[in-house]
């Protein structure tokens, strides 16, 4: 008899431990998002932040920054707006540990885009993007050195 008592209580015990254990990951799960704390799609997350952010701070100092000191007002603060995205994204950045906090560093980081893309149009400065820029670069240097010049890559 004193044994089916403890056997029963141990049971007790371990059903009452699994349900606090299941809730307390049911929780985790749902604080995290649908990926978990650091999971393959939080480290993709994380790398795509990474990408959108360091390509804005490339944007912010284009190669002819001589344009941007000529800027009117409409441009201006466009460039104003575009610098505090990238501090706010930065900071987003440095403190994200889920896949929906690194989407909102992304979408932060998406808009000073879309703000220097503004100001590159009130300026009238061409927004072809990185891979425009590089083929700029890469026809000064063509023109420069003749057909001399050694092809890095083929893909332009």
């Amino acid at each position: 008899m004193g044994y089916a008592i403890a056997l029963s209580a141990l049971l007790i015990a371990g059903a009452v431990g699994a349900v606090v254990v299941q809730r307390h990951a049911q929780r985790v799960r749902e604080a995290s998002g649908p990926s978990g704390p650091r999971g393959a799609s939080g480290l993709d997350a994380e790398a795509e932040a990474n990408r959108w952010l360091i390509r804005l701070g490339g944007s912010l100092a284009p190669p002819g920054a001589r344009t941007w000191a000529g800027a009117d007002e409409t441009a201006g603060r466009a460039l104003t707006e575009a610098a505090e995205c990238h501090r706010a994204a930065r900071a987003l950045l440095a403190e994200a540990r889920t896949a929906a906090e690194y989407e909102r560093a992304t979408r932060t980081a998406q808009e000073g885009l879309r703000h220097v893309r503004t100001a590159r149009e009130a300026l009238g400065v061409p927004d072809d993007g990185p891979q425009g820029q590089v083929r700029q670069a890469f026809q000064e240097v063509l023109l420069k050195n003749g057909p001399k010049a050694t092809v890095i890559s083929a893909q332009l």
